[in-house]
């Protein structure tokens, strides 16, 4: 089972990595995860009927004035942000009387004790709340959390006179807090802006001709809907009065305008731009585009990039020790570098406000979610952070042919007769019989055909599977399809042969197009040093004539779909590279799902092999993949900035503190401040540069 929660204002990275492990730690729990961009909580479980009950509790030990709630209750949108500028205003006003009155009790001379009365009393006004949640933990066994590091660097510089500092740290520590706070909600609103695709509601015409408005859970299959110019498409259907220019830049990441026209199939999502259109709803909202998309970008949060479980492993470790490093110092600081014992306890201080790790774990799944968020917006819909991630270390592609190289869109390109027949004899004869056939090939010879012979005066047709088809026209057989149904030489193309009367009378060749943009993608990954590779069902002359004239260094034809997922294996053991498998078909499913990162060409791609992948190109064009990387590379480098920036800066504040060169203001800037940075930082990830 798999519930999903809304914890309500849970925005430290630390304390929701503490409530996911003590989580885990129940009976019947298989797996948790948080996703901080949203707030929620994905919880897989077995059966437990105080589930809710236990999430509450290990939120409350780590974190108080959370509001746990299940996903499905609308009470998250109540009155967020009227509250939060409220809040916001608040401490504004009480961060502003503090400083004035600091500076004012720094700079006036009057009674020291006096002095010292004030600086508590500010002390108290600016620090209550990081005083009392920190005394709530321990009560809770909970220590080594950033609220009690605070106290006690507080706590401790007041123990040693330092009244004016003591109070400073806290007030620059509360504005960093707050600051961090307005920078991390932007920097979600940003990100689920960039994913706001959710069409809001369906106009639904009744039997009369009434005009109803639902949502677009509500409407049904076979149900009328109009979409008027300017809004989304609700649900995926068939276009049966209008036409009209579609935006499918939310799908697609293409901004320009696609003609519709009745008769064709929409995808959930697009936004009408000219006219009204009607259609015929085709698939309910769940079994949509647009649902599928917005499932995939929201559980994508769930699977981890490497990186982002090593730094979680990595701040686990970091407060212990930097905490014990203060201790040491402390007890040993002054016979090791002969300075009084206050000094010491001043340079711990520092240690103490440093060793938060949110720096690192705050920065981290912001960067990585802003690259799913620019993913998504550019047609490159992303599974996981796990797999943006890794897309950049590909070192092989492998491709289907058909569909993915080639449009799989097939035309004749050629036609040849024997006999005494004509050209155009031998394809009205085959057509006559394909007529009846759904295959690709069949509709590019009847496309071709002038539709001469009557498909009534076929009889006895039957489909011969793998083969091609036969049939009864004036009394005579005819076959037509590959070699294993009629004897003859292989020619470039897909050949297609025809035999009346037992005679071969013609052979058609039938070509897939190429796409016109396979040969620059191509050479686009040599530049990048990756291997190319192309595993096809087709003939093996068609698949290697195709990769010779893209560009791929090796082919293999002739392949059932079992055969391609051997024959990936041999690659992966032979080559030692992460290896991608692009493909669109139902065949390629099980390939796609052997390979390390599978891609589906999802516009035209089966929802079996859709299903099985791991990241979906929604535009039907190979140049997205290259964009893929560029993401991936781009987001990948925002996050090792954000670990080098906040790694660097702390060791150094932490070296210069041991040696008595760094003050309490400065270790607070190394947490909140490079805290604040990573998170502006992690912005970049949504804007790529792709040209």
């Amino acid at each position: 089972m798999k519930t999903k929660f809304y914890l309500k204002g849970l925005n430290c990275p630390n304390c929701s990595a503490k409530i996911v492990d003590d989580i885990k730690k129940y009976d019947g729990i298989n797996n948790v995860n948080y996703d901080l961009i949203n707030e929620m909580l994905y919880v897989e479980h077995e059966k437990i009927e105080d589930l809710h009950k236990k999430i509450e509790d290990s939120v409350n030990k780590f974190e108080d004035g959370i509001e746990v709630l299940l996903a499905d209750n609308n009470s998250q949108k109540n009155d967020e942000e009227d509250d939060e500028k409220e809040d916001f205003k608040k401490n504004i006003i009480i961060y502003s009387f503090v400083l004035l009155m600091l500076i004012v009790n720094h700079f006036v001379d009057y009674n020291l004790n006096v002095k010292k009365i004030v600086y508590l009393a500010l002390y108290v006004v600016v620090g209550y709340e990081v005083v009392f949640s920190a005394f709530k933990n321990i009560l809770k066994g909970q220590i080594f959390d950033e609220q009690f590091l605070m106290m006690i660097a507080t706590f401790s510089a007041i123990a040693i006179g330092e009244y004016p500092e003591a109070v400073a740290v806290m007030l620059f520590y509360s504005v960093g807090e707050l600051l961090q706070d307005i920078a991390l909600d932007n920097s979600r609103k940003n990100i689920k802006s960039a994913l706001e695709i959710k069409p809001e509601f369906a106009n639904v015409l009744d039997d009369k001709g009434n005009l109803i408005t639902y949502k677009p859970e509500d409407v049904k299959v076979g149900e009328i809907i109009l979409v008027k110019p300017g809004e989304k498409v609700p649900l995926d259907g068939e276009i049966i009065e209008g036409e009209s220019y579609l935006d499918t830049s939310i799908l697609t990441g293409e901004s320009v305008p696609i003609k519709a026209v009745v008769g064709e199939e929409l995808k959930s999502g697009s936004i009408n731009k000219s006219h009204a259109i009607k259609l015929r709803v085709t698939k309910e909202y769940s079994d949509g585009a647009i649902a599928k998309i917005i499932d995939m970008v929201e559980n994508a949060s769930q699977r981890k990039a490497n990186v982002e479980r090593k730094i979680t492993k990595f701040a686990k470790v970091y407060t212990p020790v930097v905490c014990a490093i203060a201790l040491l110092l402390v007890v040993f600081g002054p016979s090791l570098f002969k300075i009084e014992l206050r000094e010491a306890v001043y340079r711990a201080c520092a240690f103490l406000v440093i060793s938060c790790p949110c720096a690192f774990i705050i920065s981290v799944p912001l960067g990585i979610f802003g690259g799913i968020g620019a993913a998504s917006k550019n047609g490159v819909f992303v599974k996981g952070g796990n797999y943006l991630e890794a897309l950049k270390d590909v070192g092989i592609f492998v491709f289907d042919k058909t569909g993915t190289i080639t449009k799989g869109v097939f035309e004749v390109s050629n036609i040849k007769s024997y006999e005494g027949f004509s050209e155009e004899d031998v394809l009205e004869i085959a057509a006559a019989g394909e007529m009846s056939s759904n295959h690709p090939i069949a509709k590019a010879i009847v496309r071709k055909s002038k539709n001469k012979i009557n498909i009534n005066d076929v009889v006895d047709f039957e489909e011969v599977p793998g083969k091609g088809i036969k049939y009864i026209l004036d009394g005579k057989e005819v076959l037509v399809g590959n070699n294993k149904i009629v004897d003859a030489e292989e020619v470039e193309g897909t050949n297609i042969f025809v035999s009346y009367d037992k005679k071969l009378i013609g052979e058609i060749t039938v070509s897939d197009i190429i796409k016109p943009e396979a040969k620059d993608f191509i050479n686009s990954l040599k530049k990048n040093n990756i291997k190319t590779y192309m595993l096809s069902g087709d003939e093996v002359t068609v698949t290697e004539n195709v990769a010779k004239e893209v560009g791929i260094d090796h082919a293999i034809g002739g392949l059932l779909p079992e055969d391609k997922v051997a024959e990936l294996i041999k690659i992966k053991e032979r080559e030692k590279k992460l290896i991608s498998f692009v493909g669109d078909g139902v065949n390629d499913s099980p390939v796609i799902a052997v390979s390390d990162i599978g891609i589906s060409m999802g516009m035209s791609g089966s929802d079996i092999a859709v299903e099985a992948s791991d990241i979906v190109i929604l535009k039907d064009n190979l140049n997205k993949i290259i964009d893929g990387i560029k993401i991936s590379r781009n987001t990948v480098n925002i996050v090792n900035q954000n670990i080098i920036l906040a790694f660097a800066v702390k060791v150094l504040v932490l070296g210069l503190a041991g040696l008595g060169y760094a003050s309490i203001w400065l270790g607070v800037f190394a947490d909140v401040g490079v805290a604040l940075l990573a998170v502006l930082n992690a912005l970049r990830a949504l804007k790529p540069k792709l040209n």
